[in-house]
Order: structure tokens, then sequence, then C-alpha cells
């Protein structure tokens, strides 16, 4: 309590969104104030008037110095709202810029954990691992793949020439093995062999030529 009586109470940290509300609802009270001396201004010109119409110069002349110290009134109140709305850019613009920094902070705060998850070396010892693997893997393969027992005993090259050799002796055999030419089949039309001559027919043809050369003699 003594501390805070002798160097008062601690600023309280400024909200930029309570802020911005603040000057925009100042704003507004100054807009409000300029459109009532706006009003004020016309009564006073039309009193002014009025006054001159009835040749009260003197009160005429009142009115229209009250109208100069409302126009200067309003003046006034036009350079606080420029003084306003230029705050009010400037906050909005630190605004943005102090998000900016948070997110970008936040962005180099989760890399920072992510590469700190993968560390290089973590990175490097595991890819040694799998090149390990990857190398004992095909090693097992050629193992599995490389012949043994008998097989591993046969010479390529003695079994390339005996299929050499094989190759040879088919090809000779096929020269000298004569053409063989199929029989040809004589082929007789079924008209032909519906018209041929049966022995009865043919014996009683003889028989019916042999009559007829008897009746002729």
């Amino acid at each position: 309590m003594m501390f805070s009586r002798l160097f008062g109470r601690p600023k309280e940290e400024a909200n930029p969104i309570s802020t911005l509300d603040k000057l925009n609802e100042t704003l507004e009270m100054l807009e409000k104030k300029e459109k009532v001396l706006q009003k004020k201004i016309q009564a006073e010109v039309e009193k002014a008037r009025d006054f001159t119409r009835a040749k009260n110069k003197k009160a005429a002349i009142q009115c229209l110095k009250r109208k100069r110290l409302y126009e200067v009134q309003i003046e006034q109140l036009g350079n606080y709202q420029l003084r306003i709305h230029d705050q009010m850019i400037m906050l909005e613009g630190a605004k943005a810029t102090t998000e900016t920094v948070a997110a970008l902070r936040t962005g180099a705060s989760a890399m920072k954990a992510m590469q700190k998850a993968t560390n290089i070396d973590d990175v490097d010892k595991t890819m040694d691992e799998i090149n390990e693997q990857t190398e004992n893997m095909k090693q097992i393969q050629e193992a599995l793949a490389t012949p043994i027992g008998a097989a591993a005993d046969f010479d390529e090259d003695e079994l390339e020439a005996e299929l050499e050799e094989l190759e040879g002796a088919d090809l000779e055999e096929q020269l000298l093995q004569p053409a063989v030419t199929a029989p040809a089949v004589q082929y007789t039309p079924a008209s032909q062999q519906l018209a041929r001559p049966t022995r009865q027919q043919a014996r009683e043809e003889d028989e019916l030529a042999a009559l007829q050369a008897e009746m002729a003699l």
C-alpha cells in the first residue's frame, strides 16, 4: 500500500481493441458537437438577418461575432478529429504489425519444435540404418540366387558347347532327310461314280447286242 501511494499504481497495459473503441467513441462525440455548432451558426446568421431588417445593426454584429466564435470551435474540432484519425491509423498499423510479429514468432517456435523433434543426428542415424538393411537384404537375395550342390559344379561354357552340337546335328539331319511326296489321290466326282455301269448291267447290254445281231441276219 505504501509503495502504491508513493509511486502510484502501475499502468495497465493498453489493449489495442479497447483503445480503438475509445478513440472511435471520442470521434463520434466530436462529430456530434460539430453538428451542434453548425446549427448554432445557422441560427446566428438568421438572427443577424432579422436584426438587419429591423435596422438593429449592433445586435446583428453581435450575432456575427458569436458566429465567428462557433466557426473557430468547429475548426478546432476538425483538428481534433484529424488527430484522432491519425492516431487510429497508427494504432491499427501497430496492431497489424504486432499480430504479424506474433504470428511469425509462433511459426518460428513451431519450426524450432519440429527441428528439435527431428534432430539431424537422428535423421542421419535412421538413414544409415535403412541403407544397412537394404544392403543386407541385397546380400541375402544374392546368396539365395547362387546355385549350390551339384548345380554349382556345372560349367556354363561346356553346356553352351553341347547345346551348339545339338543344334548342328538337328540341322544336318534335316538337310540329309529326303523329301517325302504324298501319293496323289485320284478323285472321282460323285456324278461319274453314279454313271459307272455295274456288272449285271454290262451283261444285259451284251445279251441285247447279240440278240440284235441274230435278228439282223
